[in-house]
């Protein structure tokens, strides 16, 4: 810890404060669910944000919840991981990227299987299909598209290109899990769920990859 900046160590601490609230957050929500009880926000969504299949809303946010599809993320991640192993110079980003996609994955249908929270309607063309907590178009494009933010920020030098990639993924990884609402195949609780999760284990895998980056660096510098 000594050899680590103060930059460093303050993110690190910052990282993990977000992984403790997120994670208590998804906790509460999962003893909630468990125990079946009613979310008055869950009733409000349904009420005010469910669009009828007709309206050019729904028709939208159908487009931009297939970015957040299993098949979709499955060749985007696989796409991404090949890179990765190619393009960078240590194949901890490729690893680790994959350990992000596959655990979340994993994280996520485990879970499903446990809670077996019914959806609030059942609409395959959407993928809204088998149990509902938590969402997992919220916990993979979270998961995705949050590496994605993180390698952006890594390595893109232009300061208004960088800002501009992260807002834009940012707010695509946001859209898609909004969208699951919206077309009516989960509860807003399953979305903040599979958010919370998603971030707590995408800043676990970060972190760990940091430490081996550094390590790494460590080594060939001593």
């Amino acid at each position: 810890m000594k050899d680590m900046s103060k930059i460093a160590i303050f993110t690190l601490i910052g990282g993990f404060i977000i992984i403790v609230l997120t994670m208590s957050l998804f906790i509460e929500l999962a003893g909630d669910v468990l125990e079946d009880e009613k979310f008055y926000a869950d009733r409000i969504f349904q009420e005010y944000i469910v669009f009828a299949e007709g309206d050019w809303f729904y028709q939208m946010m159908g487009l931009v919840t297939e970015a957040g599809s299993v098949l979709f993320l499955m060749v985007a991640s696989v796409i991404l991981a090949v890179y990765l192993f190619f393009a960078k110079k240590s194949k901890w980003y490729s690893l680790f990227f994959s350990i992000n996609m596959i655990g979340i994955s994993l994280l996520t249908q485990v879970l499903k299987l446990i809670f077996e929270r019914e959806r609030p309607e059942l609409i395959a063309q959407y993928g809204g299909t088998g149990f509902s907590f938590p969402s997992g178009h919220s916990t993979g494009s979270i998961a995705f598209y949050g590496f994605i933010v993180y390698l952006l920020w890594k390595t893109v030098s232009t300061k208004w290109l960088k800002w501009f990639s992260v807002l834009f993924f940012v707010l695509l990884a946001i859209s898609i899990a909004f969208s699951r609402v919206v077309l009516g195949v989960h509860f807003f609780t399953d979305i903040v769920a599979g958010m919370s999760l998603g971030v707590a284990w995408l800043i676990i895998c970060i972190i760990v990859l940091e430490f081996l980056l550094w390590r790494d660096r460590k080594k060939r510098n001593s």
